[in-house]
């Protein structure tokens, strides 16, 4: 098995099948989560095939446009790693890590049962790009493909909200960042995602204050 062939065949399977995709969940998002892996990876002793491979095929189905279905997703990534002849191990690895890696998992009562520092690298990279400008831009662009409102100053944000209720949820966009990105920061395994991190939330805090000044009409 030629690892950088099955690398470059998954590149061109995964750009096909999100070519219609939400903008925040599209091939771009995919691509950078993929370079923030391989950055992150520089300082962590993983297995660099598995990482890559869970990075690019991390959102290959994702549960929210797929009518909340968790399974698909894992289902897909599998069948499509058994046709470019990969290990089973390797396999079982990054189905593992699909599984499992989504911020949506931590706000369940029944822990992961996989943290590989392999499955730490690659959930670290995806959360390094909800965070940030891009991280505000798709926020937005998610809650414009929902029609959700921008903000509401009578519907505060749910603070302990479990699993299901997250994947329910229908509220204003600004609420998100309450209810997710602004907690991601102190969630990352690994040094380098935390040094990186932390740069892009003080980036969202202040975002957060100009927006409260728009809204209000404040100096």
């Amino acid at each position: 098995m030629n690892q950088e062939k099955v690398i470059n065949n998954t590149i061109v399977f995964v750009k096909e099948e999100l070519k219609d995709a939400e903008g925040g969940h599209d091939w771009f998002h995919i691509e950078r989560v993929f370079r923030n892996t391989l950055l992150i990876s520089r300082e962590e002793k993983v297995d660099v095939f598995v990482v890559s491979l869970a990075a690019l095929l991390h959102d290959i189905a994702d549960a929210k446009f797929h009518k909340g279905d968790e399974s698909i997703g894992p289902k897909k990534a599998s069948e499509f790693l058994h046709t470019q002849k990969v290990d089973n191990g390797v396999i079982a690895h990054v189905v593992n890590i699909i599984t499992h890696m989504s911020f949506k998992n931590e706000l369940s009562s029944e822990k992961s049962p996989i943290n590989s520092k392999e499955f730490q690298v690659v959930q670290d990279a995806d959360k390094l790009d909800a965070i940030g400008a891009i991280g505000i831009a798709r926020c937005f662009n998610y809650g414009g493909f929902k029609n959700r409102p921008l903000y509401d100053p009578e519907i505060r944000p749910n603070l302990t909200m479990t699993k299901e209720e997250y994947k329910k949820s229908e509220a204003p966009t600004i609420n998100h960042f309450y209810e997710k990105l602004l907690l991601l920061k102190d969630t990352m395994n690994t040094e380098a995602a935390k040094k990186i991190a932390e740069e892009r939330h003080q980036f969202m805090e202040t975002y957060l204050n100009q927006f409260y000044k728009e809204w209000n009409g404040t100096l």
